[in-house]
Order: C-alpha cells, then structure tokens, then sequence
C-alpha cells in the first residue's frame, strides 16, 4: 500500500525528532532572527500552537496566555512535553493533524504555526483549519520560509526543492499569504525579511 503524504510527514518528523534542536539552531541564529519572540509578543488568550515541534516556542509566550499544541509526529511531541516541563508551562500538547484540527469551532483567540506549512502537505487545508478554529476576531500569526525576491537565491531555492520535496516534504518557494487571503482573514500586518525569503503575517478572522 502506497504511503500517503501525511504518513510520510510523520515517519520524516519521528525520525529527525533527536537531531531537531540542534539543526535549527543555527538557521534561528542566522536566518530566523527574532521570529519566535514576535510571535510570542502577538499571541494572546487561548493559544492554538499548530505543528508544535518540539516547542521551541515556548519560552516565548507571554504569562497569562493558556497553550494547546498539535503536532503530528509523537517524538516531536515528546520532545515538546519535556520543554513545557521543564519550563514550568501546563500545556495541553496532544497528537493530531493540522488538517483535520480536533477542536470546535471558535475555540481559540490565537492560532500560531511556525515554519511547518512548508512541509505541511496541504497548506489551504491547514490555513481554513486554523480559520475555523479561531474566534471571531481572533488573531492567526504565522512565520515561515518563503522564496525570496532576490532571483539568484530563489533558483538556488528551486534547485534545492528538487532534493527536499522528495526526501522530506519540504518546499522553499511555497508563500502563505495568498493562502491567508483566499480564506477571507483580513491581513493586519505582513513583512519579508532576509532578501525576501521570511514572511511574517498577522492576521485576523
């Protein structure tokens, strides 16, 4: 039986789950400068966390604020329950599927989702999943990779996804903002930083 999409995101997210900390620090130093702290100075409320990882976003969230997390890989999770342990955080971390989010409608003021809907292997699915989720005016912050607007470094991005797209799921050129707008959000705020190839979006239902 062929392996469907999903399932092979979560064999590639299991496996990567030990080596995972230690291999994004370097991209959060260099590339992802300051991402996770901007989202954690917007999320406020209920706090939906999709694609959780391994909570990295944690230390990030403002007291006050209550977490769930999604993630689709159990050893992500894993890693994600001891962080929120050891960070004194009673989080409500649980496995699941960004497409098919296991909450009512209207449940959370904030859905957050950091550098997953690269690899997340249906995006609009995923984004009217967050869309439904959150309240009426409530916030959905996102941050990811994107292809950048400098040509020389979006074909080395396209070159690369030929290797990636195979091996792990992972897209370089994919962008979530026409995403966020084609499921009615209204857009607050939207940057791009490092020759293009980060994208931050706030957004409001």
């Amino acid at each position: 039986m062929e392996e469907t999409p999903t399932a092979r995101q979560k064999r590639v997210w299991d496996k990567s789950a030990p080596s995972y900390d230690r291999q994004i620090q370097l991209f959060e130093r260099i590339w992802f400068t300051g991402a996770r702290e901007w989202l954690g100075e917007r999320a406020s409320g209920r706090v939906l966390e999709v694609a959780i990882g391994t909570g990295r976003n944690l230390p990030h969230y403002r007291p006050g604020v209550t977490v769930t997390g999604i993630e689709l890989s159990p050893e992500m999770l894993a890693y994600a329950r001891r962080r929120a342990a050891d960070l004194g955080i009673a989080a409500d971390l649980r496995e699941g599927d960004a497409e098919h989010l296991p909450f009512d409608d209207d449940s959370f003021d904030t859905v957050v989702c950091a550098f997953s809907l690269c690899t997340i292997p249906r995006p609009p699915a995923a984004v009217a999943e967050m869309r439904r989720v959150l309240r009426p005016g409530g916030d959905l912050l996102l941050v990811d990779h994107i292809g950048s607007t400098w040509p020389p470094i979006r074909a080395g991005q396209w070159l690369l996804e030929r290797f990636t797209i195979r091996a792990f799921g992972e897209y370089f050129t994919r962008r979530q903002l026409p995403l966020v707008r084609q499921a009615a959000f209204d857009v607050v705020e939207a940057e791009r930083l490092k020759a293009g190839s980060i994208e931050r979006i706030h957004a409001r239902k």
